[in-house]
């Protein structure tokens, strides 16, 4: 929201490794890149593309207003899926089901930002339609590709990636491992193996000569040198040049780089237990990341022990074939590219494809299972994220049951199973992608679809009739629709023992979700004071399951039930407890209609300030999230809340609060709707006017005006370096500024 977006990076992992030379590299693709709006990293497999192109993104983010985003396109199988990976990228959702494309076509006009598709080899015609269409959706739109072949398109500008300078024999000398980039590296990845490793006189030869083999190629040496703590320098040229003679025979000019790597591979998986070569042939059936319960689940059995599974996964981290990350608080492993496809290739050698590929389905249709159970309950907001982890293989094992023979019934039962994902997370037409392709791979029609539909169907029924009532006539409504007398059918009555935690959490979920759009119904058909009470009990049941996502709905339809009677304090009231929940901001749709109606209860309330400044912020979150579903695209808004707030401020005072609003960050947003935002008050005579700015945020301004770097700054205050950056992006977006230079004058002249 606000000014958070200007000038970021989004989607880029935390680099666990130094980025070690290709300055020369960087410089040349930045230029590309700012004077052509298509740029295509080519080269082999392992020669750094990703890293480049994620590096120089970071690099040019300040150029780009709206921001640099990440892409990953290595997990997914189906071209179908490209523009869907775009819309996750940018955080945009589909709730309506329109061809994911045209949502961004719709989001990117008018906008300045950097897409870096990256890993597009495998998807050839689908990144090249995607980036085609995507560019011509708007002047500011540039992308950065990463593929082994061109995209071929026209204006495409294509950098090859070379490998990293080696030093011949006569280049050697007391500073060759400062001036070339592969002795850096492997001293550098050595060094985090064995504390202490350099590269001197007395190995230089050795370490430039394996560089040397190894083509330079940055991942090649990167699996080598993880070697040295068990062989030494020495040792590690004599078996890797045994095996490198074996594979080329002999003439190393016959090996073009994509055998040099596989040479390289091959020598590590040599090396490894037979129990790590089998546990790395299974894992790679996982297309993203995944932890130690998933990796027993796919690799366990026929002779391997979960005990044996563990033991492998810490040798292949120790190895580097796996990378182990942190995520929140959780260890989590993936493979990279290129060594998930070697071991997708020992996985067929051995005849175990399909076999892996089906306990990989059984593992993550069990996952689904449960996260539906634990859904309607206080788990809610950890289920969302634990989904939004495994979302690509999620997709590899859907992708495995329609396109398998006799597996569509399976695939049908799973994506119907994820109904809440597809529906809470605005991603309704993913869902329903999935649904018609396992019914026309073969599945029947059964009753987890059509509980899935149904959900579908009544949460897009009741935002867009939410959204109606309140952009319909002025409230209260005296005359009543057209349709009001139509009989509205009775609830289904809630299960027994509904307050209790025996019944099945589905069952009192669509109960509950059953009341909220009979509710909303009658508040549609001008019948709101009979839709409180459903609204109530629907509320006060989610409350006693901790349950947030349905709760949301029925607090914001019993507000709007209020505020179609007039009774504009309650519908404040019951919007702001909507917005108490941590769901709630949490999810930006979420956050988006809650505020909406609380703009609206402030508005006819006479509170129009602040309904202008509620109405901006709204509207920035449905532009960053792809446009509010409910209304038709390039319609504007026009609704008895924004009519009553312009009459009282008029235009140019409307203008300015809206303004206000729609830079505000979704915490001061929060914070200002329940009326906790507070203007920090002027210090002590002599210090710095700095009101717009938080504690630390004049605490970083004034280390920027004393001229430290960020790094330095980083260091004072005892944080990192990234979130010093952060901070000072946040300062110069909320202060309008573009250089620091601006910032640091503007300190000074306060502190006078």
């Amino acid at each position: 929201m606000g000014g958070s977006l200007s000038r970021r990076t989004s989607g880029f992992p935390a680099e666990l490794t130094s980025f070690v030379g290709r300055r020369d590299e960087s410089a040349d693709v930045r230029r590309l890149v700012a004077e052509g709006r298509l740029v295509t990293l080519t080269g082999p497999g392992g020669v750094g593309k990703t890293r480049l192109a994620s590096h120089v993104a970071k690099q040019t983010a300040r150029t780009f207003p709206d921001g640099v985003w990440l892409v990953p396109l290595a997990a997914l199988a189906d071209e179908a899926f490209v523009p869907h990976a775009v819309t996750d990228a940018l955080g945009v959702r589909n709730e309506t089901g329109r061809p994911p494309l045209d949502v961004l076509v719709e989001h990117l006009r008018g906008r300045a930002l950097l897409l870096v598709l990256d890993n597009c080899e495998h998807l050839p015609g689908s990144c090249a339609r995607v980036a085609r269409t995507l560019l011509a959706a708007g002047d500011g739109v540039r992308i950065l590709a990463t593929s082994r072949h061109r995209l071929g398109l026209a204006g495409e500008r294509l950098y090859e990636v070379p490998p990293l300078p080696t030093p011949e024999p006569a280049e050697l000398g007391a500073s060759a491992a400062e001036h070339f980039p592969a002795l850096r590296l492997f001293a550098d990845r050595a060094a985090a193996v064995l504390p202490g490793f350099t590269v001197d006189e007395g190995n230089q030869h050795a370490v430039a000569r394996l560089c040397r083999r190894l083509d330079g190629l940055p991942l090649a040496i990167e699996l080598a040198a993880v070697r040295v703590r068990a062989l030494g320098v020495d040792r590690l040229v004599e078996r890797l040049d045994d095996r490198y003679q074996l594979l080329t025979g002999g003439d190393p000019a016959s090996a073009p780089r994509h055998r040099t790597l596989r040479a390289a591979v091959d020598w590590s998986h040599d090396l490894c237990a037979p129990h790590e070569q089998l546990v790395w042939a299974r894992l790679s059936v996982f297309v993203g990341g995944f932890d130690l319960a998933a990796a027993e689940a796919v690799c366990a059995g026929e002779g391997l022990g979960a005990t044996a599974v563990r033991d492998a996964v810490a040798g292949l981290v120790d190895k580097s074939v796996l990378i182990r990350e942190e995520r929140d608080g959780q260890a989590r492993y993936r493979l990279l590219v290129s060594l998930r496809h070697y071991g997708l290739e020992k996985l067929a050698d051995i005849g175990e494809a399909t076999t892996a590929r089906r306990r990989h389905r059984d593992h993550f249709a069990r996952l689904a299972a449960a996260c539906e159970q634990a859904w309607f309950g206080p788990d809610q907001v950890a289920v969302t994220d634990r989904l939004r982890l495994d979302r690509d293989d999620f997709r590899a094992a859907l992708d495995f049951c329609v396109t398998t023979p006799g597996e569509a019934q399976q695939g049908l039962r799973t994506a119907a199973t994820l109904w809440f994902h597809w529906v809470a997370g605005g991603a309704w037409g993913e869902g329903r992608h999935w649904l018609d392709r396992a019914l026309r791979a073969g599945a029947r029609p059964e009753a987890a679809l059509t509980r899935a539909m149904w959900a579908g169907a009544l949460m897009s029924l009741v935002h867009t009739r939410s959204t109606a009532v309140l952009a319909g006539a002025d409230p209260p409504h005296g005359v009543p629709p057209a349709d009001a007398e139509l009989p509205v059918p009775a609830p289904p009555p809630m299960p027994p023992d509904v307050y209790g935690t025996g019944r099945p959490a589905t069952t009192v979920g669509f109960a509950v979700l059953t009341r909220v759009e009979l509710a909303c119904t009658l508040v549609s058909r001008g019948r709101a004071r009979e839709a409180t009470a459903l609204c109530a009990e629907a509320a006060a049941v989610c409350e006693a399951h901790g349950e947030q996502w349905a709760r949301a709905w029925a607090l914001r339809t019993l507000g709007l039930a209020h505020w179609s009677l007039g009774e504009y304090d309650r519908a404040a009231e019951h919007a702001r407890a909507c917005l108490r929940l941590p769901y709630t901001g949490h999810r930006r749709q979420s956050l988006a209609r809650t505020l909406d109606l609380l703009s609206a209860a402030e508005a006819l309330a006479g509170h129009a300030e602040r309904a202008a400044v509620l109405r901006g912020a709204v509207d920035r979150i449905w532009h960053d999230i792809g446009g509010d579903p409910a209304r038709p695209q390039g319609t504007a808004p026009s609704c008895p809340a924004e009519r009553h707030a312009r009459r009282a401020l008029g235009d140019q005072g409307y203008e300015r609060a809206h303004r206000r609003g729609g830079a505000l960050s979704r915490d001061d947003v929060i914070a200002y709707a329940l009326g906790t935002l507070r203007r920090r008050a002027a210090g002590p005579a002599g210090a710095p006017d700095t009101r717009p700015l938080t504690r630390r945020e004049a605490e970083v301004a004034a280390l920027v005006a004393r001229g430290l770097t960020n790094r330095r700054i980083a260091e004072t205050l005892v944080i990192s370096q990234r979130t010093a950056e952060g901070h000072v992006e946040r300062i110069l977006v909320k202060l309008g500024f573009s250089r620091r230079s601006q910032l640091a004058a503007w300190f000074t002249a306060r502190s006078g």
